[in-house]
């Protein structure tokens, strides 16, 4: 009786401290047009651990699929500011904000007006 007291113990305790192999998410990330929508979800996906990264670029949502053993999001948030993406944890430095294309200046108040300008052309067509 005791035995099995312990092996339905040790099951419980182990089932509650496991963590989620396949966590969903989804973060903010700064971004304005298709070439951001490619380095933000190539640097998500090239984390360790994550399996599905999918930036929309009018929402700017990044929806992820990750193993909570092998990362977590402010790893995650990390790479993302590496590449020059701002996300609401991380700001990307200067220097990594400065190394994206000039479309993709989000912070540029101009650039973002232009895209929207892009965005209102689109749906049109």
């Amino acid at each position: 009786m005791k035995q099995i007291i312990l092996i339905f113990t040790v099951l419980i305790t182990t089932a509650t401290f496991a963590q989620d192999k396949n966590a969903k998410a989804t973060i903010e990330v700064d971004g304005v047009c298709e070439m951001c929508k490619a380095r933000i979800e190539k640097a998500a996906i090239r984390t360790k651990g994550v399996k599905s990264a999918v930036w929309n670029i009018d929402t700017h949502e990044l929806q992820l699929i990750y193993d909570e053993r092998k990362t977590d999001l402010k790893t995650i948030a990390q790479k993302l500011a590496d590449v020059g993406h701002d996300t609401k944890e991380i700001k990307a430095t200067d220097e990594a904000y400065d190394s994206v294309h000039p479309c993709c200046k989000y912070r540029d108040k101009d650039v973002v007006k232009d895209h929207e300008g892009e965005k209102k052309t689109e749906n049109k067509n």
